[in-house]
């Protein structure tokens, strides 16, 4: 159980505490794997209306959330006022933070079945709410999967970046090159150096063309390009600096660069 004061705050929609009001709510924190050991959420009390569970995986997830959300619904008094015994649970998030894959797991778990709701790992897989998805069958229990959603306007710019880098944000809308270089502003502000062994460099380092040529050369970033001489169109084989920008991004999100926190 976390106290507000512990959750990460770029993740979070500022109007989506305000719609749910007092209704009964599970935070899930996903990914914690990834996440920096030293700054992860710390145990706390638990809040009076609202249910709050962190997991460090899925199958963590799976396990607790199915009982902790009947004791939640079963606890408010809008549930005795309706007929139907079931559940039925609407899963929100921003993009791109595992919400079609967590349906996907309590429904393997507790039911034995395959997926019913399309993943991958860019935002954007989830284009339309879907219809209820049958996760468990005592108690019988319902989830809804959701598109991803963000504040219409994000609070400040470095806001934007985390969830960028973070993959809620699509790289083409804001730049892979702009991307990397933030990613290395908040690597070194974090001390977290990781980067330095994976591509062979030297020492730390603050400019990020250095960083994305080494990426490229010890990654075989590459491309051909057509060089037009005085004897005609040359091929010559250059290093393809987008595409080691991405690899960065990759190998940040996959923790090859080590476990980071962003808030």
């Amino acid at each position: 159980l976390l106290s507000g004061a512990h959750i990460p705050l770029s993740g979070r929609n500022p109007m989506l505490q305000e719609a749910l009001g007092i209704r009964p709510h599970v935070l899930v924190l996903n990914k914690t794997d990834l996440a920096d050991p030293c700054r992860q959420p710390v145990s706390a009390g638990a809040g009076l209306a609202r249910g709050r569970a962190v997991v460090t995986a899925l199958l963590c997830v799976s396990l607790q959330i199915v009982p902790l959300v009947a004791k939640l619904v079963g606890n408010s008094p809008r549930y005795h006022r309706a007929e139907s015994t079931e559940y039925s649970i609407l899963v929100i998030g921003v993009p791109n933070v595992g919400k079609s894959s967590l349906i996907n797991s309590l429904r393997r778990l507790h039911l034995k079945k395959g997926k019913a709701t399309t993943v991958g790992g860019e935002p954007g897989i989830t284009k339309a709410v879907l219809t209820r998805i049958q996760v468990c069958e005592k108690p019988l229990m319902y989830l809804v999967d959701t598109p991803g959603v963000l504040p219409p306007k994000l609070g400040d710019m470095e806001t934007g970046m985390k969830l960028a880098l973070c993959g809620a944000i699509r790289d083409h809308l804001v730049g892979e090159d702009i991307m990397a270089d933030y990613l290395l502003y908040a690597l070194n502000q974090r001390q977290q150096f990781g980067y330095v062994q994976r591509y062979g460099l030297a020492e730390a380092c603050d400019d990020i063309e250095p960083v994305l040529k080494h990426v490229a050369l010890t990654q075989g970033r590459t491309q051909k390009v057509k060089v037009l001489t005085g004897t005609g169109n040359v091929n010559m084989t250059m290093l393809n600096y987008p595409a080691a920008a991405y690899k960065f991004l990759r190998d940040f999100r996959a923790g090859h660069l080590g476990r980071v926190t962003l808030d």
